[in-house]
């Protein structure tokens, strides 16, 4: 009784999200367009997003780095750390990690952002206006989650192979030429561009879920928490998800 129950508000739940987003689609191309909110949008997720995501990714390519060195050095290929870094980074450890990241500061802000709107009436105020909630509000924010994680992937990776740089010169002396000689060197357009595609779907998640649970907020500052809470939660399973789909597209395509 307790699992029967349990599926049926999975499915309900499942339904819901698939109806709010197929919302979005409809409204995405119809005008009138909010470029200003979507531009405003992304300075708020992108740029200011921007710090955090590069502290981090710095840490992750140090700590990868003095990590990776002593099992390299047994080996005798102390060598190829630069590239053993800079692959992992660049296609599987900088995307993952600035979604996660992305989700947790983005995520909780928007639906915590439009679950106080929610409960607060604001959004019932503005369909009184005859403004658009759905369109100012929702679609604006997922778009522009949608093309600023790539970026954010995109100087992550710059930083963490930065922080790689350092981690690599901790020991040993490698010039600035020769450490990006050898990671571009082994690098292909396989290892760049499914890591860039599916940073889209990522972003394009975190700001549907986010939207989805702060716009269907129930009542009460309860309310605004919980959405807070799940659209991390939710959004960092999807990320997961998505991670272990593109990786069987790219193997099946043979990118790998």
């Amino acid at each position: 009784m307790l699992q029967s129950s349990f599926w049926r508000a999975f499915f309900e739940e499942a339904g819901k999200m698939a109806h709010f987003t197929g919302k979005l689609f409809s409204q995405w191309f119809k005008p009138r367009y909010e470029t200003a909110e979507f531009l405003r949008q992304c300075f708020i997720i992108g740029y200011k997003s921007l710090p955090l995501v590069m502290l981090t990714t710095f840490i992750i390519g140090l700590v990868l780095t003095m990590q990776l060195r002593p099992f390299l050095v047994d080996y005798g290929v102390e060598s190829q750390l630069p590239a053993a870094v800079g692959i992992a980074i660049v296609r599987e450890i900088g995307p993952v990690i600035t979604a996660l990241i992305f989700a947790g500061k983005i995520g909780s802000s928007i639906g915590a952002e439009l679950g106080s709107m929610k409960v607060t009436e604001q959004i019932d105020a503005m369909e009184v206006s005859g403004t658009n909630p759905f369109k100012y509000l929702v679609v604006t924010r997922v778009l522009a989650a949608t093309v600023m994680l790539p970026l954010l992937v995109i100087f992550g990776d710059a930083i963490a192979l930065y922080g790689t740089y350092l981690g690599v010169n901790m020991n040993g002396v490698t010039s600035f030429q020769l450490f990006w000689t050898k990671i571009f060197r082994n690098l292909s357009y396989g290892d760049i561009i499914p890591a860039v595609v599916k940073s889209f779907f990522f972003g394009f998640a975190v700001g549907i879920v986010g939207c989805y649970k702060g716009y269907n907020s129930k009542k009460g500052t309860e309310g605004v928490g919980q959405s807070a809470n799940s659209a991390v939660v939710l959004s960092s399973v999807l990320i997961f998800i998505i991670d272990l789909v593109a990786v069987q597209i790219t193997d099946a395509l043979g990118l790998n």
